[in-house]
């Protein structure tokens, strides 16, 4: 297959406009012409990444933490940057990226480490906002279920756990075509009143071109009314960080001995024990000490982040357990959620772990 057709199923599985302003996903190597055979995950993307991918005729990359975030200005492989575009652009691997649009998903980074400690009744921790869309159109009674279905089929009607979600209500609607109109009914130069239905859907921004193509190709009527409106609701289903619970509550010595465990950490840093049993657990992914109050709003009994600074130790209070078990040990398993998702919708094409450790922190 063409590296187009799999960068835009990742960018709808994952998408783009989920990502933080400052971030660079999607492609940032390679032509999307270019035919492919098979993909290497990765965390990071390091020089020894590279030599690992030339190593198995490896076409493309496709890594958690994007290889470039500032603008290049030479490509003389001067900078540890330049040094892995270069080699990848003179051997023609691709580079994809999958970052912060990753963090949100509700089968995200965040809930990887949930499921991985066994919490459950697990909910995303910040909800993300400004996100959602609402559809209004009006639709001939006779054509109700194909505009409805075709307008589900394109990703709208989802709410939290809930798809096909939509709202209707009978009235009539007046119109007059011209002459140069093709009427669906009605006459030409006569007002015509025809039984609608207003119908009312919910879907993410990024698919609004999607969902509207799909309106516009379903409706009968040669000119179709439709609204669009943005949304300040939070959505439950998308965001950073999540909260769950464990079945059977852990001191807080069993509980640092399973994340150590789970994800590997040599070098846990927690603050000053609470003495409280744990069962309420939050956590976030790579950097989410700015998560910090929301854990505790949450009623959890601990915090499991990384990168967390000194002063952030103190503010807990003996309110929560903060805990940094290290940022590339909180986010290893995000290969695992990038190769599933590639061999649902590929199952013949050829993906691979790369077997490179990528963090750059050792511990003495």
């Amino acid at each position: 297959m063409k590296l187009k057709d799999l960068c835009s199923y990742i960018d709808t599985a994952v998408p783009l406009s989920f990502q933080e302003g400052y971030d660079n996903a999607g492609l940032q190597i390679g032509s999307p012409e270019r035919e492919i055979s098979s993909a290497m995950i990765t965390l990071d993307i390091t020089e020894e990444v590279i030599n690992e991918a030339i190593s198995y005729k490896c076409d493309v990359l496709v890594s958690h933490h994007p290889l470039i975030f500032n603008p290049i200005k030479s490509l003389t492989g001067k900078s540890f940057t330049e040094r892995i575009l270069y080699k990848a652009v003179k051997n023609d691997i691709a580079v994809y990226s999958a970052h912060t649009n990753l963090d949100v998903l509700n089968n995200g980074v965040s809930r990887m480490m949930a499921e991985k400690i066994g919490l459950e009744e697990i909910s995303v921790l910040s909800p993300s906002e400004n996100r959602l869309m609402k559809l209004v159109t009006y639709i001939p009674e006779s054509h109700l279920d194909a505009v409805r279905n075709a307008l589900f089929e394109a990703g709208a009607g989802f709410i939290g756990n809930y798809d096909q979600c939509g709202f209707t209500t009978p009235g009539t609607g007046s119109f007059r075509a011209n002459e140069m109109a093709k009427p669906f009914r009605g006459e030409k130069g006569k007002i015509h009143f025809e039984k609608e239905i207003r119908f009312e859907t919910i879907l993410f921004s990024h698919l609004t071109d999607k969902v509207t193509k799909a309106l516009l190709g379903a409706h009968p009527y040669e000119e179709v009314a439709y609204d669009l409106y943005a949304l300040k609701n939070k959505n439950a289903g998308i965001g950073l960080g999540c909260v769950g619970t464990l079945r059977n509550p852990l001191s807080e010595n069993d509980f640092l001995k399973l994340v150590s465990s789970v994800f590997e950490s040599k070098g846990i840093r927690y603050s000053k024990p609470t003495g409280k049993p744990i069962r309420k657990v939050a956590l976030c992914g790579g950097s989410g000490a700015s998560l910090l109050n929301l854990a505790i709003c949450s009623g959890a009994e601990v915090f499991v982040t990384a990168d967390i600074k000194y002063h952030d130790f103190f503010s807990t209070e003996n309110k929560i357990l903060l805990v940094d078990a290290g940022h590339f040990e909180t986010e290893k398993f995000s290969g695992e959620i990038l190769k599933s998702l590639i061999i649902k919708k590929f199952p013949k094409f050829a993906v691979r772990f790369s077997e490179t450790n990528t963090n750059p922190i050792n511990y003495f």
